[in-house]
């Protein structure tokens, strides 16, 4: 009986190691493969959101003022109606004295 007893001790703590050697692999090719993709991901030319946003801006802008300045050659060029930027006058009313 005693032998048994020490067979399933033995086989327990084998387990055991066992498994404790497989957590420990598999967190160290856990920390591997971040410690890799850290690197890969820093390899990376990557522009911030905030960057984006604002040569976005910068592109819509742009793009707004060739198409007034090809509207412009066109009209300067004789190709279509002249384009026109309408000034808001202010019309005011001379007082009638009737109050």
């Amino acid at each position: 009986m005693q032998s048994e007893n020490r067979f399933f001790d033995d086989l327990s703590k084998l387990i055991n190691g066992a498994a404790g050697t497989i957590a420990g692999v598999g967190r160290e090719f856990e920390a591997n493969a971040r410690e890799k993709a850290k690197e890969w991901v820093g390899g990376i030319d990557v522009v911030s959101r905030e960057e984006f946003d604002a040569v976005k801006a910068l592109a819509s802008t742009a793009r707004e003022e060739v198409e007034l300045l090809k509207a412009r050659l066109d009209a300067l060029e004789g190709k279509t109606a002249p384009v026109v930027k309408a000034k808001v006058a202010t019309k005011k009313t001379p007082p009638t004295g009737d109050i």
